[in-house]
């Protein structure tokens, strides 16, 4: 079903946008991609009918974010009709981010899977997102650092263990990744100024930049504790 929904999704921004024919046929390369991965790591445990009310609720919001990533691997640069659509199915996503979450407490099925589920779906529309503005042109490279921060993360903890370690909750965390997207649209709106889309690209980078910083600090004094 959640296939089904992307090629759906992609189908509407392929119409819509004029694209070429081949458009739709990279999206669904990107849903299959995704819904493979997804399988490959889908614990046996995971409770609920299915993967469960509120996975499904993930699902749709990463069905929905198929014709984004997509739109970020196609040669041609976003125009002005492009990015005032990306602009409103980013907006969706991101106003049902949290309902999973929240579905999930009431109905008892967190998961550990559920929550790294969302998160990495989240980071992949911000990598997508951070990508799109790049190639708008009217901010510079260094917008790829906000998409690049999470995967340099988990690159790191290759190297230093004590980064792979479970980091506790955190409000600002949430709020650090609600601010990414709405940065990362702002700078995308094609009536924004170059100057204010660069300010909110910048602004979006240093609050990223500290929260992972914190992160950081935090998990390399637990590994450190945790070896005495």
């Amino acid at each position: 079903m959640a296939l089904v929904l992307a090629l759906l999704a992609v189908d509407a921004t392929w119409w819509l946008l004029g694209l070429t024919a081949s458009y739709v046929l990279v999206g669904l390369m990107v849903a299959l991609v995704g819904a493979r991965v997804l399988l490959r790591t889908l614990p046996p445990d995971v409770r609920g009918p299915g993967v469960g009310w509120a996975n499904r609720i993930t699902l749709a919001r990463s069905a929905l974010a198929v014709p984004v990533l997509t739109l970020a691997i196609w040669p041609n640069p976003p125009d002005s009709r492009t990015a005032w659509w990306i602009i409103g199915v980013s907006t969706a996503i991101m106003l049902l981010d949290g309902l999973d979450g929240r579905v999930a407490r009431r109905t008892g099925t967190e998961s550990a899977f559920g929550a790294r589920f969302d998160m990495e779906l989240d980071a992949a529309l911000i990598m997508a997102l951070a990508i799109l503005v790049w190639r708008d042109g009217r901010v510079g490279t260094w917008v790829l650092l906000m998409g690049l921060m999470r995967y340099a993360f988990v690159a790191a903890s290759w190297i230093w263990p004590a980064l792979a370690a479970e980091l506790p909750p955190s409000m600002r965390r949430k709020v650090v990744c609600v601010v990414q997207g709405i940065v990362l649209l702002v700078a995308l709106g094609p009536i924004i100024p170059r100057p204010l889309a660069t300010g909110a690209a910048a602004l979006g980078l240093v609050a990223l930049t500290y929260s992972f910083a914190v992160d950081v600090r935090w998990a390399l004094a637990a590994g450190r504790a945790n070896s005495r």
